[in-house]
């Protein structure tokens, strides 16, 4: 009779990971698909000026940790889903978007809409997790090679890659 070799887990140390940086945001990361069965993990530094514009998911999930700086957050559905800004959006229940300082955790289900921004003027760092992997993986990569294109976001672009990847773009994205 042969013992089973018990699986291995990740370790990541600090500083490590594959980044991937565009003047628009660097996303480190940090667990895979190849390495996790329910989630990918991210380190996210947002730059003063990025909006991701309010969006929703049908099947993923994802958390937010605020690790340094503050970002404007938003999870919840709206009385009325403006196209433009949904800094001003409004829950049926009063509640309105947040300023999130480190340590705020966000937790968005399937079919919650939500959006970041960082309105100061020094860059923003979170930790991002999705599930299931690896579509964030995916998408990542692709919204980052759009985004080394320099100038204004390509908005159709954007929103084709989004409607692969599981994502209603219900305002625009932007970065300054």
């Amino acid at each position: 009779m042969t013992a089973l070799t018990p699986p291995e887990g990740l370790l990541v140390p600090p500083g490590h990971g594959r980044t991937v940086t565009t003047p628009a945001h660097a996303v480190t990361f940090k667990v895979t698909g190849t390495h996790s069965r329910t989630a990918s993990s991210f380190e996210v530094v947002v730059p003063p000026g990025f909006d991701v514009g309010a969006h929703v998911h049908t099947r993923s999930e994802e958390l937010f940790y605020v690790l340094e700086g503050e970002l404007d957050v938003l999870a919840f559905e709206p009385r009325v889903r403006t196209p433009d800004n949904w800094q001003h959006w409004q829950s049926a229940s009063g509640t309105r978007t947040v300023r999130a300082t480190p340590g705020t955790v966000i937790v968005v289900p399937p079919g919650c809409p939500h959006a970041f921004a960082n309105p100061t003027d020094t860059p923003a760092k979170m930790f991002f997790q999705s599930s299931p992997p690896p579509d964030h993986e995916r998408y990542f990569e692709e919204l980052l090679e759009i985004l080394e294109a320099g100038g204004p976001p390509d908005g159709e672009a954007i929103e084709r890659l989004r409607k692969r990847y599981d994502i209603e773009q219900l305002t625009p994205l932007k970065h300054r």
